[in-house]
């Protein structure tokens, strides 16, 4: 990748940057589930789930500007599963295919010890083929397809749930 970045844990001075990325994809029904955008105060609960040594949310700045996030959220919440984590990432519309995504699953794969994972999972929409593509080049496998469970403006979408095995 060109652009020079960093990783470092999100603070609560970049919830309005990590919304608005996040709102850049919903209008093209590819990458998240919401219909219409999400307000700062409505993600204020998802952004306090997060911290850095158990949940980690991740910005990546080029200078001081946040071009993409990763989250690390809970599978299923409840205790049998703290070990499993769901990572999602967004990326602005400018830097998309510049290899961020790449980059962070490098990140989280390798963090993921550390953080007591030893399972990550990716949800993403059966017609989203390039994040498909980006976690099987990782070594997420499918591990389960949801057939006609959302739907985007009329149209029934699938659901693939990829995962990984973290060697420790």
């Amino acid at each position: 990748m060109s652009v020079p970045y960093i990783i470092e844990d999100a603070t609560r001075s970049d919830l309005e940057r990590i919304v608005e990325i996040y709102n850049e994809t919903i209008a093209g029904r590819v990458v998240t589930a919401d219909l219409e955008p999400v307000t700062v105060a409505s993600r204020e609960p998802w952004f306090h789930e997060h911290s850095p040594n158990h949940r980690p949310l991740w910005v990546m700045k080029s200078g001081e500007t946040i071009i993409a996030w990763l989250s690390f959220q809970s599978f299923y919440g409840r205790p049998a599963y703290n070990a499993t984590a769901e990572i999602s990432i967004y990326i602005s519309g400018e830097y998309r295919g510049c290899g961020i995504g790449s980059l962070f699953l490098d990140k989280a794969i390798t963090a993921s010890p550390e953080l007591s994972i030893n399972t990550l999972l990716g949800f993403v929409f059966a017609h989203n083929e390039p994040s498909l593509a980006l976690l099987r080049k990782k070594g997420f496998e499918q591990w389960a397809y949801l057939p006609k469970v959302a739907n985007l403006d009329g149209i029934e979408r699938d659901l693939v749930i990829l995962g990984r095995r973290i060697d420790a």
